[in-house]
């Protein structure tokens, strides 16, 4: 079954958009909102990601197999709680390239990738999605 994920933003000309999982919305929005801190870091990852400035401190690949292909992360506060957000990327048939933000993944406990994480990666780069306004 397609999962369903909500347009949020987008760039002037349309053709970069992001979006959020429409299941997943509430966890992905409270963290969002949870103070200024997390709202700035969100808007200051988005704003690159609209203007497509790679970053790969805030924003990069999760290439971690073959399995993994399309998965990325928004990555808040290295070295600190290092919460992330995983996402897929895709490009729709009106070649606008989406970033779609599926799973939270609060207090990445360890630098590698452990069996958990690998585990929601793989899940979110399964992830078939319709994208609704």
């Amino acid at each position: 079954m397609k999962r369903q994920a909500k347009i949020i933003r987008s760039n002037e000309d349309g053709s970069v958009v992001v979006c959020i999982d429409v299941q997943n919305y509430k966890p992905i929005l409270e963290f969002l909102t949870k103070d200024a801190r997390h709202k700035k870091k969100f808007n200051f990852i988005v704003n690159l990601v609209l203007q497509r400035i790679r970053n790969t401190e805030v924003y990069d690949k999760e290439d971690i197999n073959k399995k993994s292909k399309g998965v990325t992360a928004m990555k808040f506060f290295k070295g600190q709680s290092n919460d992330r957000i995983y996402c897929k990327e895709q490009t729709i048939k009106d070649r606008t390239f989406v970033i779609i933000m599926a799973e939270l993944l609060e207090k990445k406990k360890s630098q590698g990738i452990n069996q958990k994480t690998k585990n929601l990666i793989e899940k979110v780069a399964g992830y078939e999605y319709e994208i609704i306004e």
